[in-house]
C-alpha cells in the first residue's frame, strides 16, 4: 500500500514540534485526533521520547494511517485506533494531553461541540488540548488567504469553515476548558492551547 502524503503536514510539522517540546515536556501520554496521513505522528513520537503518542482516525481511514505508522515505527508510537467524534464511546486509555491539527474547520459545529465535551471528560485536571489550524479573531479573517480558504471549504460543505476563537472559547468554557495560550504560527495558522480546569 502506498504511503499517504500531505504537503501541509510536511510544511508545518517542524514549527508545531517546536511548541510541543515545551507544552508536552511533562506529559506521559498524548491522544492525536484526526491523525490523517500519520506524518505528524511518526515525526512527533521519536522527537518526544518521554511520552506515548496515540494516533487515531475514522474507521474507514484507519488503514492509511496504520500503513504510515508501520513504515516509520517508533517505540513510543502506539498502534493507531479508530475514533469517531460522533461516537461518544472512545475506547482509549487515559491520557494527559490531546492534540489535533487542521480538523476544527473540517468537522461540523455540532461535532466541534461534542469534541470539546468528550475531551473534557477524557482529560485529568490540568491536562491540555492543543489545536492547530486557521482561526478567525473577533469575527474577522486574519488574512486574505484564510478568507479564500474558508470560501473554498464552505463551497465543498457549507457546514465546514474556519472557526472563530471567541466561539471556541465559549464552548470550551462550558466544558471546563480554558484557553491558556494562543500562538501565532507560520502561514496564518495558530496553535491554541486549552487547559482542563480542576474538577
Amino acid at each position: 500500500m502506498q504511503v499517504a502524503f500531505s504537503e501541509a503536514a510536511e510544511r508545518n510539522k517542524r514549527s508545531i514540534l517546536e511548541k510541543l517540546r515545551t507544552l508536552l515536556a511533562s506529559s506521559k501520554s498524548v491522544l492525536e485526533i484526526g491523525s490523517g496521513t500519520g506524518q505528524h505522528a511518526v515525526y512527533f513520537a521519536p522527537a518526544l521520547p518521554q511520552l506515548v503518542w496515540q494516533p487515531s482516525e475514522l474507521p474507514d481511514k484507519l488503514d492509511l494511517l496504520l500503513n504510515q505508522c508501520l513504515q516509520h515505527p517508533s517505540e513510543n508510537l502506539a498502534r493507531p485506533i479508530a475514533l469517531d467524534i460522533d461516537n461518544g464511546n472512545w475506547a482509549t486509555a487515559q491520557v494527559d494531553a490531546v492534540f489535533t491539527a487542521n480538523t476544527l474547520h473540517i468537522i461540523h459545529w455540532p461535532q466541534v461541540c461534542r469534541l470539546f465535551n468528550q475531551i473534557s471528560t477524557l482529560l485529568p485536571s490540568n491536562g491540555i488540548f492543543c489545536t492547530y489550524g486557521p482561526f478567525n479573531v473577533d469575527g474577522r479573517y486574519t488574512s486574505k488567504s484564510n478568507a479564500q480558504f474558508d470560501s473554498w471549504l464552505k463551497g465543498r460543505d457549507y457546514r465546514s469553515g474556519i472557526r472563530d476563537i471567541g466561539d471556541l472559547q465559549y464552548q470550551a468554557e462550558q466544558c471546563d476548558l480554558r484557553l491558556q495560550e494562543n500562538y501565532a504560527m507560520p502561514a496564518n495558522n495558530r496553535l491554541l492551547v486549552w487547559r482542563k480546569l480542576n474538577d
